[in-house]
């Protein structure tokens, strides 16, 4: 039986990995669940799965969760230090990395340090410390892998292969709902629109990643960090099927690659059981019924956050960090309805131009590099 921390337990990931715990409930054990602000789902979760931990990172919500939980036997407690005590308890088999955006960095770093298996679903974790994050990995022989389904697919894709046979990466994005709009269409979409994702059902936030591609753009970092290839090795194919989750060119010419239909339960599940594999209820891929599959060039120009990301990993330095922030800042922003889409990448171009740029950041580097951007990209926006 293995034991699991979930951190962001309430999200699109999070309810997904409960799935996969309700149906191989012999093999995995929810032992902490976590969330920032969803008191009632984090409640419900606690109830059906008796956790032996429940953490609330917003302290202000505390009183009502553990006055809902008081008549069972599972320890409440609260606020973002409380994450990374978490993951160090003994119990723990596997972390997964369920948060969004920078807030995921230090819970990760403490299981690393304590040992424990990552699932890591939180691809910020390595486009801002991408570096640190693998050093420390190495240092304690901490195993990370990959949740999303394109570093997943990579993984598979590697099974009995050696990382310096690499040639190159093929990472596929759906193009989200914006693929074939014009430059002046994109002057006018709305946050509506671009949370409609075709293929995928995500959380807010890294549905309008998708929508500016700036989700594959960090999913390049994430890649090059956690398969040890340069970001000139990796090429991003808009595939609208999402059939093939991503492929690996080798040197010999031959490619692999790892298909399904697009379901998040798998690359979760595979994390969860690796090296074995586990049935997995759902629906099948049936290539008859998919049909054609269609793979075309992304346009870096209209999609200028693409750009971005390989801007800033052949950089490197805090620059990645310095992007993360910024663009944490005007997703939001955009979401509110305070700037455009087209504002999201010109605002993050001005942040990194402006921001201070440092070589060989530190973590107390990393940590100060968020909290000045944010205030630095908040102001542009005023």
């Amino acid at each position: 039986m293995k034991k699991i921390a979930i951190l962001g337990s309430t999200g699109s990931i999070g309810t997904q990995a409960l799935d996969i715990i309700r149906e191989h409930a012999d093999q995995y054990e929810a032992y902490a669940l976590t969330a920032h602000n969803s008191v009632a789902k984090l409640i419900e979760q606690a109830r059906e799965f008796h956790p032996e931990v429940v953490v609330i990172a917003n302290e202000d919500h505390l009183p009502a969760v553990r006055d809902a939980l008081n008549d069972l036997p599972i320890k409440v407690f609260g606020g973002a230090e409380a994450l990374c005590d978490v993951v160090r308890m003994s119990d723990i088999d596997i972390v997964l990395t369920a948060m969004v955006g920078f807030s995921g960095l230090r819970p990760t770093i403490a299981a690393i340090e304590a040992k424990k298996t990552i699932a890591l679903a939180n691809k910020e974790t390595l486009v801002v410390a991408g570096e640190l994050i693998t050093a420390l990995a190495q240092q304690y022989r901490t195993p990370i892998l990959p949740v999303d389904s394109e570093h997943s697919a990579i993984f598979q894709s590697l099974g009995g292969e050696s990382l310096d046979s690499i040639t190159r990466i093929i990472l596929t994005a759906s193009g989200g709902p914006f693929r074939n709009f014009t430059p002046e269409e994109m002057e006018h979409v709305t946050a509506a629109q671009a949370l409609k994702h075709p293929n995928w059902e995500m959380g807010a936030k890294i549905t309008i990643d998708s929508a500016t591609m700036m989700n594959k753009g960090f999913e390049m970092i994430e890649a090059k960090w956690l398969f040890g290839v340069k970001p000139s090795q990796i090429d991003v194919h808009i595939h609208p099927e999402s059939i093939v989750h991503s492929a690996v060119e080798f040197c010999d010419g031959g490619v692999k690659a790892q298909l399904g239909v697009p379901d998040m339960r798998l690359p979760i599940q595979y994390a969860f059981s690796f090296p074995e594999r586990l049935p997995l209820s759902g629906e099948r891929l049936d290539l008859f019924k998919a049909g054609s599959l269609h793979f075309e060039r992304p346009d870096f120009k209209r999609f200028d956050c693409l750009q971005i990301a390989y801007d800033a990993a052949e950089r490197g330095g805090n620059m990645p960090c310095i992007v993360n922030a910024a663009n944490e800042v005007v997703n939001l922003a955009f979401r509110q309805g305070r700037i455009s889409f087209p504002d999201i990448a010109r605002l993050i171009r001005r942040t990194m131009a402006e921001a201070e740029f440092i070589t060989t950041p530190t973590l107390e580097t990393y940590l100060e590099t968020d909290a000045a951007v944010r205030r630095l990209t908040e102001s542009y926006i005023h």
